[in-house]
C-alpha cells in the first residue's frame, strides 16, 4: 500500500484531477491519501469532494485523512513514497494582485506572472523558503519519497529543490501533452495526430516542439510552417505569438501565447502599443482568471458534487502515470522538469531543463537531448539567466540578487530603466511585507 501526501491540497479542483486519477488506478486503489493545507475550508472541501470520489469510483478503498498547517505537516509527509507539491503561497489576494498592480505604476504589463517576468520572479522568492520546509521535513520524515512539483515558477522552484536538498525531485506541467495535439488541431491537421512522433526539449513553457512526424516518418513542419503564417496573416486568434515564434525562430513552444507574450523581449512594449492588439495579447490576464474563478466555485462546487455522485475518469496529467510506473516497473515517458545533467549540451549544467525522462522502478531517468538549434538555446537562456538568478538570491537571501534578476528578465529589462527596477523591487518586496521579510 503506498502513501501519496498532497500539498496544498486546498487547490480542490487539482487535487481533485490528481487524486481522481489515482483512485482509478489499479496499483493505487488502496492508497493512504495525506490532504494537508493551511486553509481549514478549503480542506474541508477537497476531502469532501475527494471522499466522494472514493465511495463512487473506487469503492472506498483508499484511506483519506487531512492534515491542518504547520505544526501537522511532519505527520502528512511521514513515510509517504510520493508527495505532490500544489502550493500558491500568498494566493490571488494580497500577492498575486499586488504582483501585478506595483509593476502596472512602472509601466511594465504582465499577462500570467507565474513563471518569468518580475511577477514569476517574486512568486518563486516567496515560494522557496516554504518549499525548502517541505523539503527538510521530507529528508527527516520520508527520505526517499519522489516529490512531484506542480507549482510555478517550475524551473526556478524545482531547480532549487534540485540543486540544494537531498529529496527525489521532478517537475511536471500538462503543456508537453497537449502541445503537438493542439497545434494540429489548431492548423486543421487532425488527420496526423494519430500516431505522430515528436521530440520536445527545452525549458518549462518554452520547450520546443524540435521535431514532429506523422505515422509514417514524414516530417509535419514544412506544412505547420506554411499554415501558421496563413492562420497569423487572416486575422486574431488565440495562439498568435507561438505562430510567430514559427515565423521567427523555426519552431513551436510548449506554453500557450498569453505566458509566451511576456517571456520575451518582443510583443509588450510601449514604445509600440500596436503591439498587444496585432498578437491579440491578454494583458491582466490571470488576474481575470483568479476573479472568475473565485466567483464561480460555489457553483461549481455543486457541479461537481452533483448530489453525492460525483464520478471522476482519468485525466492525462503525469502524476498518476508515474506513481504507477514506479510502483508496477513498467516504463512510462514523459517530459519532465529535472537538473541539466549533460542533457542538453548548449544550456549550463545548473539550468533546471524540460526533457523526455523514463520513468519506472528506479524513478525518474532523464535522457540526452544533444544541442538545441542555437536560436532556440539563446532564447532559453534570456529566461535561464533569470531565473539562476532568482534560485541565487533565494539561497542568498540577499536583496542585491533579486536586482540581478530582475534586471537579467528578458521583458522588465526592456521596458524599466536600471534604478525603476530597483525601485519596484524595493516596492515589491516591502509590499508582501512576511512574504518576503527573508531578504535583506
Amino acid at each position: 500500500m503506498s502513501k501519496i501526501t498532497f500539498m496544498g491540497a486546498g487547490s480542490t479542483v487539482f487535487a481533485r484531477n490528481v487524486l481522481g486519477d489515482c483512485m482509478t488506478t489499479p496499483t493505487l486503489h488502496d492508497a493512504e491519501i495525506a490532504l494537508y493545507d493551511i486553509d481549514a475550508e478549503r480542506l474541508k472541501e477537497s476531502e469532501t469532494i475527494l471522499s466522494a470520489i472514493n465511495d463512487n469510483v473506487n469503492q472506498g478503498r483508499a484511506r483519506i485523512k487531512c492534515y491542518l498547517s504547520n505544526e501537522q505537516r511532519k505527520a502528512a509527509l511521514k513515510n509517504a513514497d510520493f508527495v505532490v507539491n500544489a502550493i500558491q503561497v500568498g494566493g490571488y489576494k494580497p500577492c498575486t494582485v499586488t504582483d501585478f498592480e506595483i509593476p502596472k505604476k512602472y509601466g511594465l504589463r504582465q499577462t500570467i506572472a507565474d513563471t518569468l517576468g518580475i511577477g514569476g520572479i517574486m512568486r518563486g522568492l516567496r515560494t522557496i523558503p516554504v518549499m525548502e520546509d517541505f523539503a527538510r521535513d521530507m529528508e527527516d520524515v520520508c527520505p526517499d519519497a519522489l516529490f512531484l512539483n506542480y507549482t510555478n515558477p517550475m524551473a526556478i522552484l524545482t531547480g532549487y529543490i534540485l540543486r540544494y536538498t537531498g529529496v527525489r525531485t521532478v517537475g511536471l506541467c500538462h503543456s508537453v501533452q497537449v502541445c503537438s495535439k493542439h497545434l494540429l488541431e489548431s492548423l486543421d491537421m487532425q488527420d496526423k495526430i494519430e500516431g505522430r512522433r515528436e521530440l520536445i526539449a527545452g525549458i518549462n513553457h518554452m520547450a520546443w516542439l524540435l521535431d514532429i512526424r506523422d505515422k509514417n516518418g514524414i516530417d509535419l513542419y514544412p506544412e505547420i510552417k506554411k499554415r501558421a503564417a496563413e492562420k497569423n496573416a487572416a486575422g486574431k486568434h488565440d495562439d498568435m505569438v507561438r505562430f510567430d515564434y514559427i515565423k521567427n525562430f523555426g519552431y513551436y513552444c510548449t506554453e500557450s501565447s498569453e505566458h509566451n507574450a511576456e517571456y520575451n523581449l518582443f510583443y509588450i512594449k510601449s514604445k509600440y502599443p500596436e503591439l498587444i492588439e496585432r498578437f491579440n495579447i491578454p494583458l491582466d490576464e490571470y488576474p481575470r482568471r483568479c476573479i472568475e474563478q473565485i466567483k464561480g466555485w460555489k457553483e461549481e462546487k455543486a457541479n461537481i458534487l452533483k448530489d453525492g455522485k460525483i464520478t471522476h475518469e482519468r485525466s492525462k496529467e503525469y502524476a498518476s502515470y508515474i506513481m504507477e510506473a514506479v510502483i508496477t516497473n513498467n516504463p512510462y515517458k514523459i517530459g519532465g522538469n529535472v537538473l541539466n545533467t549533460a542533457l542538453i549540451d548548449n544550456l549550463p549544467a545548473e539550468a533546471c531543463v524540460e526533457v523526455p525522462c523514463l520513468v519506472d522502478g528506479s524513478g525518474v531517468t532523464p535522457c540526452h537531448v544533444g544541442v538545441l538549434p542555437p536560436q532556440l538555446a539563446a532564447m532559453n537562456m534570456t529566461n535561464i539567466n533569470a531565473q539562476l538568478l532568482t534560485v541565487e538570491a533565494a539561497r542568498t537571501r540577499k536583496k542585491e540578487h533579486i536586482y540581478h534578476a530582475a534586471m537579467l528578465d528578458p521583458h522588465t529589462a526592456a521596458e524599466l530603466s536600471i534604478d525603476d527596477i530597483r525601485s519596484m523591487c524595493d516596492e515589491l518586496i516591502d509590499a508582501h511585507g512576511p512574504y518576503m521579510a527573508m531578504y535583506k
